[in-house]
């Protein structure tokens, strides 16, 4: 048996699609870690309360970076380790992981506030690592 091409989905539909990408219950949570930590490391990602298993963790990072969601650069040589950070494409999913923070917000009780809304204004509660106009671009509806 063949592994699956990272690039197949399973029909023409966007979301449908969308999900073969990044609809796990871990790839968002990479995106989330890079937006309020910048670029992280993999030892950082492992740190996450989540505790995302480590086989699982190197799986996603090869996904997202093959899908030019991520992109890693190094930062060590000898043994080689790597930053990672979100790339243009990741930035697109900003919007989305937005609102489904909101949702998360409205529906699931004892959940933190990350997304405030005052007089129909959304802001971050927590400080993001994008810099302010990128904040503002995916972010700020």
């Amino acid at each position: 048996m063949t592994k699956k091409d990272i690039h197949t989905h399973r029909s023409d539909c966007p979301l449908a699609s969308s999900l073969d990408f990044f609809g796990d219950k871990w790839s968002l949570l990479i995106v989330r870690d890079l937006v309020y930590n910048g670029q992280c490391t993999f030892k950082d990602f492992q740190e996450a309360q989540e505790k995302m298993p480590t086989n699982t963790l190197a799986d996603r990072l090869k996904r997202l970076e093959t899908l030019g969601i991520i992109s890693k650069t190094p930062y060590q040589q000898k043994p080689i380790r790597y930053q990672y950070q979100l790339a243009d494409k990741g930035m697109d999913l900003l919007p989305a992981l937005k609102e489904i923070v909101l949702w998360g917000q409205k529906h699931i009780d004892h959940t933190v506030e990350i997304v405030e809304v005052v007089n129909g204004v959304e802001s971050m509660t927590r400080p993001v690592s994008i810099d302010a106009e990128t904040s503002k671009k995916y972010l700020n509806s």
